[in-house]
């Protein structure tokens, strides 16, 4: 392609990418890096028959034009990183030198804001993703063996999660597992333990929202290995079958290396989906019982008084730990490329 045919058909993208991705983390770091003013205090003196008084007020002309001289804030820089509600510092440094041993201060490290919110999250995303990327093989190869006849509703079926808005899913499972729904009524019998909730056991809790999460994300990780099963070549799988290989030998050694590309998008992709994970936590009214970075973010920018800074933080330091995350598997894209060219 010509350099001017290939300017003009990335340009679109590029402005895209830059409008809605580039300029909103640049806003992001900037903002994280100040507070906002604090309100001017001034004491007014009230006098009446009976004496004065002094009250405090604030000055509300003397406030805007503090914020009207600095729209952005009050220059903090890393300060905020380094607050309780962020990385703690202090805290850390503090529960470092007066707890006598490993679990004791890990207890107390877990009971700060935003290390009870990425502990969480990292065990969200540890566990439902790897368990996506498995039962959403699994459905798919069992879904191609299944009569052409049955595929069509098999695969609708296979599809419901993801059609069912996310919202109204996990208000489905969240009154089912209530203590007289029918999974929470199934709980209390198997347990033997008529006072059993699963709303009331921050345990329970969090395997019940990675149970929804792996539900509602297994259709994607599906389609795709669907979508990739179909483009196996039948020749080498009929070479195998007459060398003698088993069902398992051809998926291990003809299959899995086959779509191991699409292992790789899946991982991505649903890495960054429950790194974000927002909507079961709201729907399951699990709040007291599990807090992600996402719902930290929320809660700074709910309410009368909008934490902007405090929440810019948090939204910079998701994205530096999603980088985290995907680097193991951008870095193996990157050799896969480099190795193919």
């Amino acid at each position: 392609m010509k350099h001017k045919s290939f300017f003009w058909f990335v340009l679109p993208s590029v402005v895209l990418m830059l409008s809605f991705i580039a300029l909103p983390i640049v806003s992001v770091v900037t903002q994280s890096l100040y507070t906002q003013h604090e309100q001017v205090i001034i004491t007014v003196e009230n006098c009446g028959p009976f004496g004065c008084t002094e009250a405090q007020s604030v000055d509300q002309a003397a406030t805007q034009a503090l914020r009207d001289a600095e729209p952005l804030g009050k220059f903090a820089g890393l300060d905020v990183y380094k607050d309780r509600n962020h990385l703690a510092v202090s805290e850390v440094a503090s529960a470092w030198d007066s707890t006598n041993s490993f679990r004791e201060f890990w207890n107390t490290v877990m009971n700060l804001p935003f290390y009870g919110a990425l502990a969480f999250t990292l065990v969200y995303t540890a566990i439902v993703t790897p368990m996506t990327i498995i039962l959403g093989f699994i459905v798919a190869i069992a879904i191609n063996s299944v009569a052409r006849s049955l595929r069509g509703p098999t695969i609708f079926f296979s599809l419901l999660p993801m059609i069912v808005t996310p919202l109204v899913g996990a208000l489905i499972l969240f009154w089912m597992v209530d203590a007289r729904g029918i999974l929470g009524t199934a709980l209390q019998w198997l347990a033997n333990d008529p006072s059993l909730s699963v709303k009331a056991s921050t345990p329970l809790m969090w395997v019940m929202l990675m149970v929804y999460g792996t539900w509602s994300s297994i259709p994607f990780a599906f389609i795709v290995y669907y979508a990739g099963l179909q483009t196996v070549n039948q020749d080498t799988l009929e070479a195998a079958m007459i060398d003698g290989a088993s069902r398992w030998e051809r998926i291990r050694y003809v299959i899995i290396p086959h779509l191991a590309p699409l292992t790789t998008f899946i991982a991505l992709i649903q890495l960054m989906d429950n790194f974000r994970v927002f909507e079961p936590i709201i729907s399951f009214q699990a709040q007291a019982h599990a807090r992600s970075l996402s719902i930290a973010i929320f809660t700074d920018l709910g309410g009368e008084t909008r934490l902007l800074s405090s929440a810019a933080a948090t939204s910079v330091l998701t994205i530096v730990f999603v980088a985290i995350l995907l680097s193991p598997v951008l870095v193996r894209t990157w050799r896969d490329f480099g190795t193919q060219k």
